[in-house]
């Protein structure tokens, strides 16, 4: 990973991150603050959601990123992440997990989350994912009129014209190939569950009942076709790209 890279797509977001647990919301900040110049704190989830309003009204803005807990009084994160997606649909978040909450996150990647970190945090892999995401979100802003995502230096997925292009050269796509990376590269980065998929790929096939099966059939062959569109799978939930 490139730390100067990593500065220069961290130099201008601003952090909310919501944490009840005391000694772990000063730990975990002083890491973010060694990444992001900007991060608000939270203790619970009524206070970030109000943060978040006055966020806005001060500076007419959101913030870039979301890092929350989930457990917390006065508004769980699924609670949080629910009335903040009813403000800002496309809001980037990541939720940060112990391991016994797994039925929390199937709500909130179903809600449409970016990613997930089980605590205790590997902050080697965390770093590693906020890299990319960061990178993303970098590229995004610089591209927000255009109709070109680049996903790597020779792949490309034109927007307008649902084209994959590696080196200028279209990959020829079938139309369930093509609605899936649709779907993957515009859901600004969120977790696409497997139910989601099934339901917009298949929406038009009536004498057909898609299962998981079909799904894993399409993104074996779109993985050869596109080794480097990199289709991440999140274990018994859905998938994103990563």
């Amino acid at each position: 990973m490139n730390y100067g890279l990593l500065k220069k797509y961290t130099k201008n977001l601003n952090i909310l991150f919501v944490e009840d647990d005391t000694d772990f919301r000063k730990e975990f900040s002083e890491l973010l603050l060694d990444i992001f110049p900007k991060v608000t704190t939270a203790v619970d989830g009524l206070d970030a959601l109000n943060k978040y309003k006055e966020f806005y009204e001060n500076t007419n803005k959101y913030y870039d990123l979301i890092i929350s807990d989930i457990k917390m009084p006065n508004y769980d994160g699924v609670e949080l992440i629910d009335a903040i997606y009813k403000i800002k649909e496309d809001q980037l978040v990541i939720i940060l997990s112990a391991r016994n909450e797994f039925n929390y996150l199937l709500p909130l990647v179903n809600l449409g989350i970016h990613q997930f970190f089980t605590k205790p945090i590997d902050y080697s892999t965390f770093l590693e994912d906020i890299y990319k995401l960061c990178n993303q979100i970098y590229h995004n802003n610089l591209n927000s009129n255009i109709d070109i995502i680049k996903i790597n230096e020779s792949l490309v997925w034109d927007k307008k014209k649902k084209k994959l292009q590696e080196n200028d050269k279209v990959i020829e796509l079938t139309k369930n190939e093509i609605i899936f990376v649709d779907t993957l590269l515009n859901d600004n980065g969120k977790i696409c569950t497997v139910d989601k998929l099934l339901d917009i790929i298949w929406a038009d096939e009536y004498d057909l009942i898609p299962d998981i099966t079909h799904l894993k059939s399409l993104i074996y062959r779109l993985r050869k076709k596109a080794p480097g569109l990199l289709i991440k799978n999140i274990y018994g939930m859905g998938y994103m790209h990563d």
